[in-house]
């Protein structure tokens, strides 16, 4: 995410936290914080100018933080003793781009202490990192809370890469969103980067009867056993999501089409009537998609269950 989702599987039901238990609005920080939104554009604009990949980390980081107690910035939170924290989770290993965030919240507070949230700044970021990818833009309802509790077991509740069309919707429907929602967001898989270990099982050993997925373009398959082979060690190597991998657009739907994605659950959104649609649709129209997509982001970052408004996003008060 990009949703570069990579974990196992999703046992765990959502608690009622990732329900919209705070009420939002789109003028929630007009008087305390009336220049909130500019200066968390600027700090991401800063960091991105210096390392594109960005924009593809926080997208992904939001993601993450809203399907695990919903968007209450959880995420951002540090192991502390005996507590392993959501960040040190096997999902969320490979994120990075906190500094980010961290930066953007001391600026924030030094211009309006103790009034915005983590997670409203993180929700503020996401939204940025598409736009400076060339990708649509939208109103946030703000005032979001930030959460107390993070823990790194949750995140077996995330939906992994290897899901099927069944996992992902179970997944997804825990959370209030429905199949139109689920294609939407994947779609931010237009930008961002993957590791080996999130489509190993596509390239080698897929099941007693083929090697390689039957559903994957033999020489896109071919270029990634190069790219991932059997005795690399190398922690880094992967693929990027698709060749356009730091321009927002809808690529990746077209790539769907070709058998040419990454993940199992890319593939999977053609194995249901209902997605296989929208899908066609997202990759004839860019347009259609990005208006799917505003909405579902809307509507995802949403949920909220957060208690607190830190004053350090690595720490509860």
């Amino acid at each position: 995410m990009a949703l570069l989702i990579a974990v196992l599987t999703l046992v765990l039901l959502v608690s009622a936290s990732t329900s919209p238990a705070i009420a939002l609005s789109l003028n929630h920080y007009e008087k305390t914080c009336p220049d909130v939104e500019s200066i968390v554009a600027k700090a991401v604009e800063r960091a991105t100018m210096k390392d594109k990949t960005v924009p593809a980390a926080l997208l992904r980081m939001h993601f993450h933080d809203c399907f695990i107690r919903g968007c209450d910035a959880s995420v951002l939170l540090y192991s502390k003793g005996n507590n392993k924290a959501e960040k040190d989770g096997p999902a969320n290993l490979s994120l990075h781009g906190f500094y980010v965030i961290e930066n953007a919240k001391k600026e924030v507070e030094a211009a309006c202490p103790g009034v915005v949230s983590c997670a409203d700044i993180l929700a503020f970021a996401a939204r940025d990192a598409v736009v400076l990818s060339g990708g649509p833009t939208w109103e946030l309802p703000k005032g979001r809370k930030d959460g107390r509790t993070s823990k790194a077991s949750e995140t077996i509740q995330l939906p992994a890469p290897t899901f099927n069309i069944s996992q992902l919707q179970q997944s997804f429907s825990q959370r209030g969103l429905s199949m139109d929602d689920l294609v939407a967001l994947s779609g931010g898989h237009t930008i961002g980067f993957s590791h080996c270990s999130s489509f190993q099982n596509r390239i080698r050993n897929f099941n007693a009867t083929h090697d390689i997925d039957p559903t994957m373009h033999p020489s896109f398959a071919a270029s990634l056993r190069n790219v991932c082979p059997i005795k690399n060690k190398a922690k880094n190597a992967g693929a990027t999501m698709d060749p356009s991998s730091t321009a927002f657009d809808n690529t990746y739907f077209k790539l769907i089409l070709q058998g040419k994605t990454l993940f199992s659950s890319d593939q999977a959104l053609l194995t249901n009537p209902k997605t296989k649609g929208l899908v066609y649709k997202f990759a004839s129209s860019k347009q259609s998609f990005e208006k799917a997509f505003v909405n579902s982001m809307i509507k995802m970052s949403s949920l909220n269950g957060g208690q607190e408004i830190r004053k350090d996003c690595r720490v509860v008060n």
